[in-house]
């Protein structure tokens, strides 16, 4: 199946690195260590005589005050004056007066509001404060705004000048809303489609990354030349795409050969096109090929100091990821001068920052952070401020700022649409449809806007959106009706019920549902059959084959997936991955022009390679007894075609041995999902990360409201005011025998708000009059407020008081009375934990 031009993916790209800027080592080169990587942005005298002169002029508050960056649900532009904010950021799904549909210009009168306060100080040279945000396909967070595809389409595309007109329209947009620094792009190299974020990888060969690493930079922020730059981040620093089963914030276990010539990559390109900022990872490493721990990313020394300043000549700032310095031993959220001693320059503190501040004020005076470092850290971030001319003038002098056509690149988006489509199968030349084809459209997806554009589009994980947030975009139902008119156009999402003789052809648009990071993680227990996650898409495919005619099937993923079932009810079978906003860049492809002949060929090519079996071998771990099913590289066109022959179908009940059930982590764990209850009645909690749920309304009995206790809105703060329960429910029950009989227990992670008067019971539940647990309030009252604890629960504990481990339906419930508040996450099912320290005793 593999043709020669497809093979040639990386070689082309390796070509085309030789002609670019030779700042950075060639590709080819076998590195042995850190490369001194020369940008194109070089020192200058007068900034560096500039920076000198301001920092001598800083109090330690005005230094500290510039290293801190908090989140703008937290922080007033008075407050940025009064603290000498050096930076601010909109988190995912985080907006202007938290208004989802804020227009371009109320995000720049924040904007301008936030700089002016900046300036307002009384330093006696004022710094401005630079706002961040996750542009990572278009400027994803706006209202209208156009969305790109994923990075992994993109790999697709396999086009380099593609991605640097994507990085410059996209920093243009950011310019429209007077924010000036992009956290993009991204350089992971993921080797594991288990990963929650492989589709923002643009591929598993890292001289992909390389290329286009080089591509985004030039574009979005060149050398600051034009009005419509921004300054660029290279994240996440280093080996995010490398964790052991693609666990996202894990530990990669590669060893240092492959770090620096692999997973490093994208750096080398990205720094030697001139980025000026580079983002932490909040992954470890473990090279244990060499016996050396290098801990957590954001601890690191040797990484962040060692490698990427001293080695690599990295002369702009290090910023940290979203509270990523409490996940460094001994620290927390508010305070980790290990970080700062390690070469973080800038904090992201989204909401501890007046506590941060303070703590690191103590540790410079105390000795425990060197006033040195302090200062390295400023005149870093001082010189990428000066560099990037935002001493020189406000947001809303750009001539992008507050015009709302900048954020829209619909026709750019469209084409990269087309180019990341990848076709893998075609039987029967069913595509292009012909233009006088009746179709009959069927899927979840096909007229969904937030399914086609995924996570980060809006909001953080791509959920609680409706088509009319996207105003200016098209669902693939949408533009096949546009396409070839409505009357020769009909839909049903499950595919029943339908006629045959009204349709030709079947177009069955499926695919994942919209998360990011941890959330989209795959469990190494657990396979990666699409259909095992999704079993409505298997039953429409399964009705649309019923029906007898040509089925073409658009697959919209985040990741390559087992699909073997869903291939054999196809007769074509296209790869569309997360094509954002423009549905009609599907349609251009799929759709046949004037003549009947195609009018766009498929050029994209896998850039990762397509698992043939439920539980594949890691991408850099190839395994003979597991092959791929299509290579890297591998994809069909209209001019050149190729047969795919029935597949073998395997179901597998897991991958290994089930150590884990995860219940809720940030979200609901399908087939769980969180409620509350009272006298009778429940209500789901939703995945809405920005509610607060007073519930009921009339006269509530509980709040609930997102925090975090672990990581990025991980949890879920519950305050009774009246007897309630927090339920974990799922849609069917489930058998717990063998938990059970590993030494099973229930844990989660809690943080006391607010101690309780009475018992705080937590059972199972499996069915009417069937519940039994145990009270915890003796461990919640041991706890001061703000302090976490994981509770562990033994199984056996739970069959002891009458729970039947054979048909659990809720195994999670917290039933309290006020006064009682607290943070619950992290809640799982774990095999081997009874006896872990601190279980709770089952008399």
């Amino acid at each position: 199946m593999k043709r020669p031009t497809q093979t040639l993916l990386s070689g082309c790209l390796l070509a085309a690195l030789a002609a670019s800027a030779g700042a950075a080592p060639s590709t080819g080169e076998r590195l042995q260590d850190w490369p001194r990587v020369h940008s194109v942005i070089a020192a200058d005298a007068d900034i560096e005589r500039r920076v000198q002169e301001i920092l001598a002029q800083m109090t330690l508050a005005q230094k500290i005050g510039q290293m801190t960056q908090a989140e703008i649900k937290t922080i007033t532009p008075d407050e940025v004056r009064r603290y000498y904010i050096g930076s601010v950021l909109n988190g995912g799904g985080s907006w202007p007066g938290m208004d989802k549909h804020a227009s371009v210009q109320d995000w720049l009168q924040l904007a301008d509001a936030y700089h002016a306060a900046s300036l307002a100080t009384d330093a006696k040279t004022p710094v401005p404060v630079i706002w961040g945000t996750d542009a990572v396909h278009g400027h994803n967070n706006v209202l209208g705004a156009t969305l790109f595809p994923h990075n992994i389409g993109l790999g697709a595309a396999g086009d380099a000048e593609l991605i640097e007109r994507i990085g410059e329209a996209t920093a243009r947009s950011v310019r429209a809303t007077g924010i000036g620094w992009v956290f993009a792009p991204t350089l992971a190299v993921a080797h594991d489609p288990r990963w929650g974020r492989t589709y923002e990888s643009y591929s598993s060969d890292p001289a992909v990354i390389r290329s286009y690493a080089h591509a985004y930079v030039k574009g979005a922020q060149g050398t600051f030349k034009d009005d419509g730059n921004v300054v660029t981040t290279a994240k996440h620093y280093l080996g995010d795409g490398a964790t052991d089963n693609g666990r996202d914030q894990g530990e990669a276990l590669v060893d240092k050969n492959t770090m620096i010539n692999v997973h490093a990559q994208g750096y080398y390109g990205a720094l030697a096109e001139g980025a000026q900022t580079v983002m932490a990872s909040f992954n470890s490493w473990n090279d244990r090929a060499a016996g050396v721990d290098y801990g957590k990313m954001h601890g690191s020394k040797a990484l962040l100091t060692d490698a990427l300043k001293d080695k690599m000549g990295f002369d702009g700032f290090v910023v940290s990821d979203w509270n990523g310095i409490a996940q460094v031993p001994g620290c927390r959220n508010d305070s980790c001068a290990q970080a700062i001693n390690a070469g973080i320059d800038m904090v992201m503190v989204p909401d501890d920052w007046k506590a941060f501040i303070a703590n690191t004020t103590a540790q410079v005076k105390s000795g425990e952070i060197p006033l040195t470092r302090i200062d390295d850290a400023v005149a870093r971030i001082l010189r990428v401020k000066l560099r990037a001319g935002l001493f020189d003038h406000k947001p809303s002098d750009s001539r992008y700022a507050g015009d709302a056509s900048a954020v829209q690149h619909r026709d750019l988006a469209r084409r990269a649409v087309r180019e990341s489509l990848v076709l893998l199968k075609n039987e029967g030349k069913v595509l292009p449809l012909r233009r006088d084809a009746r179709v009959l459209v069927v899927g979840k997806s096909a007229d969904s806007i937030g399914d086609q554009s995924g996570g980060w589009s809006l909001t953080w994980q791509g959920t609680e959106n409706r088509n009319s947030d996207f105003p200016n975009a098209d669902s693939v139902l949408g533009a096949l009706r546009a396409e070839l008119g409505a009357d020769k156009v009909s839909f049903s999402a499950d595919g029943q019920g339908v006629d045959p003789k009204a349709f030709d052809v079947v177009l069955a648009v499926i695919g994942e549902t919209p998360y990011a990071e941890t959330n989209g993680d795959i469990l190494a227990s657990d396979t990666v059959s699409h259909s095992r996650a999704y079993p409505q898409d298997l039953a429409a495919l399964k009705a649309a084959a019923a029906t007898g005619k040509p089925v073409v099937t658009v697959y919209l993923s985040g990741r390559p997936m087992y699909v073997n079932d869903l291939l054999n009810l196809s007769s074509a079978f296209v790869a569309a991955w997360l094509p954002g906003t423009e549905g009609k860049g599907v349609t251009d492809v799929l759709v046949a022009g004037k003549g009947g002949k195609p009018a766009h060929d498929f050029r994209g090519r896998l850039s990762f390679p397509w698992p043939g079996v439920p539980c594949p071998a890691p991408i850099d771990q190839p395994d003979a007894k597991k092959p791929a099913l299509f290579a890297l590289g591998y994809g069909l066109s209209y001019a050149k075609g190729g047969k795919v022959a029935r597949l073998e179908e395997a179901d597998p009940d897991s991958c290994g041995e089930v150590t884990v059930l995860p219940i809720f982590n940030r979200a609901d764990t399908p087939p769980f999902a969180l409620h509350v209850a009272a006298a009778g009645a429940t209500q789901p909690l939703g995945n809405d990360l920005n509610a607060t749920l007073r519930w009921p309304t009339a006269k509530p009995v509980v709040q609930v409201r997102t925090v975090q206790v672990n990581t990025q809105q991980d949890a879920k703060e519950v305050t009774w005011r009246a007897p309630a329960q927090l339920i974990a429910r799922s849609t069917s029950r489930r058998n717990l025998g063998a938990l059970a009989r590993s030494n099973g227990a229930l844990q989660f992670d809690v943080q006391l708000v607010k101690h309780p008067a009475s018992p705080v019971r937590v059972t199972m539940q499996c069915g009417s009059g069937c519940e039994g647990g145990v009270d915890i309030a003796p461990q919640l009252v041991a706890l001061a407020p703000g302090q976490k604890q994981t509770v562990t629960v033994p199984l056996a504990c739970f069959a002891k008081r009458g729970v039947d481990l054979g048909a659990v339906e809720a195994p999670f419930v917290v039933s309290a009375d006020a006064p009682f508040a607290a943070a619950f996450t992290r809640v799982r099912l774990t095999a081997n934990t009874a006896t872990a320290e601190g279980a709770v005793a089952c008399p």
